[in-house]
This record gives structure tokens, sequence and C-alpha cells, in this order.
């Protein structure tokens, strides 16, 4: 009888979290145990995610494989972590070694992570290492493990550290050391992966050596916790938009209220309602601004004709979205970024078969997917009335409906699975391990 490989994987956020990460860790996680590997996972502690964050994910928690491994170091904070480690180890581990401490503050946990992995591993050899980022002190663990250990490591950059998604520039000063740390993390890497083509070319031309030891692997849409639901019809009249996803400050949130008002303004065969699902930020201490930012909530303003016409109805857990989707007529895929920000979520949506509109900047990563999805509806521009229009044109489509299209739209969705995705992870992992001596 073979033994199954163990692996290693090193994720920060994992369920209960609620961060953006997890549905790509819990795919990672769950389908590499599906394939036939001894899985554990090092996570940070659940008393963390409840105390930095909006809250947790439970039902989202109790989707992971059985035969998943979870083990949750402390989080110490930055300061001081090599501390925690057996004296002989200091040396190998301590960040001031190279560049200074490591620019971080998820370090603590790193220190932790590196910790429990040199545990398990006396108890119990692994067979490789993965280490996804955020945070990138994952990879810092995963470096060090592999120098005290021989061990292989992966590196799967579901974010970038030293690219700022949002301007498109480098994130730090030319002198920063988080690129030296990289540059190592990078060097010493078996394999490199990103979300999509243009994180991978521009990770490529920083670090040329290790170009042919980067991939992609793009997210996706989980079948597994997006069952399809009957249709709640809208109430006569009424179209119902909607968006599901956190919103955040990097978003164009105002030039989609400004959109939506715009279209409410028109003279219109039909009402429009926006209903906006899920967190407002990834902090509690976010919610307030964002809520002001939209005019929602306690925040209305005051000649608002119908509080009702843009309204927050608050979190959803991952495994509940299916209904959302049931009680939506037109999604509004809302994202911060350009191009080299894909969003997890447009996979979800496509799945869904529904109209979308777009509304961010020009050039989003996700239009390589979404030109191609016979339902979507894109704006000119972020102008408000040029937003409206591009409602008004979904909202055409619900309203006069094409069995045909939706049937293609949905048939595009399916090649986007999140397994076949992470079935790619999977295989370049065992081909790994089969080439070492």
């Amino acid at each position: 009888m073979t033994t199954p490989p163990r692996l290693l994987y090193l994720a920060f956020f994992f369920p209960p979290s609620r961060a953006s990460g997890v549905y790509r860790s819990r795919a990672v996680a769950n389908r590499f145990a599906r394939t036939g590997w001894d899985v554990t996972v090092l996570s940070g502690p659940v008393d963390h995610f409840a105390a930095a964050s909006s809250g947790l994910d439970d039902a989202l928690a109790a989707t992971v494989d059985p035969a998943v491994r979870v083990v949750r170091p402390a989080f110490q904070g930055a300061a001081g972590w090599t501390r925690l480690l057996p004296g002989p180890l200091r040396g190998a581990a301590d960040p001031m070694r190279r560049y200074g401490a490591f620019p971080e503050k998820y370090a603590g946990w790193s220190g932790n992570a590196l910790r429990e992995a040199l545990r398990l591993h006396r108890e119990r050899p692994f067979d490789l290492v993965v280490a996804t980022g955020n945070p990138f002190s994952a990879f810092a663990a995963a470096e060090v493990l592999a120098q005290r250990t021989g061990l292989p490591y992966v590196l799967d950059y579901r974010d970038s550290w030293t690219l700022d998604l949002f301007t498109n520039k480098p994130a730090f000063p030319a002198d920063h050391p988080a690129y030296r740390w990289e540059a190592d993390f990078i060097g010493s890497a078996a394999t490199v992966t990103f979300v999509n083509e243009a994180l991978r070319d521009w990770h490529a031309k920083r670090y040329p050596d290790a170009a042919e030891r980067m991939s992609v692997v793009p997210n996706g849409w989980d079948p597994d916790v997006l069952t399809e639901t009957a249709a709640e019809p809208a109430p006569a009249g009424i179209v119902r938009f909607g968006y599901v996803g956190t919103v955040t400050a990097q978003q164009p949130v105002i030039r989609m209220a400004e959109g939506f008002r715009e279209l409410r303004s028109r003279d219109l065969p039909f009402t429009p309602r926006l209903l906006i699902h899920g967190h407002l930020g990834y902090f509690a201490d976010g919610a307030e601004k964002l809520q002001r930012k939209l005019g929602i909530g306690p925040f209305l303003s005051a000649d608002e004709p119908d509080p009702d016409l843009i309204s927050y109805e608050g979190p959803v857990s991952k495994t509940a979205v299916g209904e959302v989707y049931a009680r939506t007529d037109v999604l509004v895929f809302l994202a911060g970024g350009s191009r080299y920000v894909t969003s997890g979520k447009i996979f979800e949506y496509m799945a869904t078969g529904k109209p979308i509109v777009s509304v961010h900047k020009d050039g989003s990563a996700a239009e390589e997917y979404l030109e191609r999805y016979p339902l979507w509806f894109k704006p000119e521009s972020l102008e408000a009335p040029r937003v409206a229009e591009a409602l008004a044109q979904a909202a055409d489509a619900v309203r006069h409906p094409d069995p045909a299209r939706t049937a293609a739209a949905r048939d595009y969705a399916r090649r986007f699975t999140r397994d076949r995705a992470v079935d790619a992870l999977e295989r370049q992992c065992r081909e790994l391990l089969a080439r070492l001596p």
C-alpha cells in the first residue's frame, strides 16, 4: 500500500476567517485531501480572526474536509518572535540575520508556525510545503523550514506583496527590505504560482532567473457551496440589482451609487432596487465610513425619497450565497484595482447565468473572462450616465429573457470551477515530488 504524500500548508487565513483568501485556501486543502494527500494546515488563531474582523464564517468552516488537520499556532505579534524558538534554531530563523526585522506585522505568527512545523516534521516527516500569501511571513516560515529540513516549497501568491494592485506601481521604496526578502523566497522556491497572467509576468520580469518556475493558478467558483436554487420572482415591476461581497474603500463605491441614482431618476418602465450583501470592510471600524460613502443605513441623505432604493442587507455566509443570487436579477461587479486584479467573485457571478454590470476601472484582469460571457454589460466610463445606461441594458435583458443566452452563460462559467483550477496546482506538486531524488 502506497503511503500518501504529506503536505504542510501554511495558510494564516483559513476558515472560519472570512478574509477573501480563505476560499482559495479552503479549496486547496480540500482538493489535496480528496486526491490522496495527507494534509496539515497551519492557520491563524480563531480568537484573532474574531477580534480583528467583523465576524467569523462558521458555516464555511464546516465545509473543510474532515481529513484535513488544522493546527493554529499563536499570534504573538511581530516583536521578538524568535525568542519563542528553541535556542539552536534562533540563528537560522532570526530575520535580523539578513535585512532587519521582517517587514510585516504577522511575523509573530510566522515564528510560532515555524516552531510547530519543525515539531510536526520530526514526528512524521512532510514531503512538501505550500505557503500562501498574504501574509507573506508565511513565505519566510517556508523558506527557513526548507533550510532546516531540505523540504521543497511552493509559493502561492493569491495577492501581491511588492506590487500595489490599486496603483499598478511598486508597493515600497526601491531600497525597502521586502524586495530582498522576496528575492530570497522566490529564488529558493520549487514553484511559484499567481492568480493571473499579468501578475506572473510582472514578477517574472522582476525575478527573471525564476521565470521558468512561475505559473498561473487562477481563482474559480465553488460548486460545493454555490448550489443552484430556484429563482424567487421579483415583485411586479421591480428589477433587483445586487452586489455580493465585501465592500472596501478601494472600490468605486461612489461611482456605483451615483450611477444607480442616475438610473432611478429616469423615466423607466420598471423600478430599480439595489441590494448590497456583505461586510462593509474587513475590519469593524471601517463600516461606518463606508456607510457614509454609500449613503446607506443611518447615513441616508435627508432628501432620499425612498430608502429602499439602496439597501444594505448585511453579511451573508459563503454557504448561503446561492439563496441571495436566487432573489437577485442583475449582479453588479464592483472591483478595485485594474489589470492585476481578477477578483474571485467574478467566477461566482458568472456561474449564476445572470446579467453582470461592471463598475470598475477599464482594463481589469477580470475582463479577460467577462468579454466572453454572453450577459456582460460594461459602461463606456464610470460617469453616472454611462453606468446608468449599462444598468438599464442589463435590466432589459432581465425583462426580456433569452433562455439560450442564459444557458450559454452558465455553460461558459462551468469552465471556471475552483476544483479545475486547484487540480492544476495539485498536478504540479505531484510532478515536483516525482522529480525529486
